[in-house]
């Protein structure tokens, strides 16, 4: 199986719906330990997913997904819009011109986010940050069949794990650090945001037809 243009297109989107149907949720949790607002920043990269889709026409899918970094990264409202403008970025680094990925190329491009991150982040596993949720998807993408479904589902499957296990870790990192143990029992919303975008990715191929 090879991911087309039309495929990207249908998993950018089912990302943002999902994000979209949980930004409540997002600033609620934010709201406890930090500015209450990561699920009103995450919906404006939704709007702002759904709107470059809709604008997409000749451009490359390397191209695509550069700008919609970019793009991500003028969003205000403190850090998620350059957190995410860097993810996303990255993800288009290994890419070509071509309009075609494979498995491999998609293990690379997720490896390629979470370089990406390293370079500006010191947050790692056990910190409780959306790091917690990327690099184990990372390394679930990098380990499973060369088969583009085995990538996203191990991805999102170890997505959801991490997200999982940042309930039982107190926050290192933003303003949730200054709450400490306090912050045991409650997932981290950064977390949480990127285990959906990686459920919409695998439910833009499996499901594409699905409303978030």
């Amino acid at each position: 199986m090879l991911l087309t243009k039309d495929s990207i297109s249908s998993m950018f989107r089912s990302v943002a719906l999902l994000w979209q149907n949980n930004t409540a949720r997002l600033s609620e949790i934010d709201s406890l330990f930090g500015d209450g607002d990561h699920g009103v920043t995450v919906g404006k990269m939704a709007a702002l997913t759904l709107s470059r889709l809709e604008e997409w026409r000749d451009a490359s899918v390397k191209e695509f997904i550069e700008n919609l970094g970019s793009g991500f990264m003028e969003i205000s409202g403190g850090s998620a819009g350059p957190l995410y403008g860097t993810l996303t970025e990255g993800l288009a680094e290994p890419l070509s011109e071509g309009s075609e990925i494979d498995a491999a190329t998609l293990k690379a491009m997720f490896a390629g986010s979470r370089d990406a991150l390293f370079e500006i982040t010191k947050a790692r596993v056990g910190d409780k940050t959306m790091m917690d949720v990327l690099i184990p998807a990372v390394e679930a993408a990098r380990d499973a069949p060369d088969d583009v479904l085995s990538v996203l589902r191990a991805a999102a499957s170890a997505a959801a794990r991490g997200l999982g296990d940042t309930e039982n870790m107190a926050a290192k990192f933003g303003r949730a650090r200054s709450y400490g143990e306090k912050t045991l029992g409650t997932p981290d919303a950064g977390a949480m945001s990127t285990a959906l975008l990686f459920e919409g990715l695998l439910r833009g191929v499996e499901a594409p037809d699905a409303r978030g």
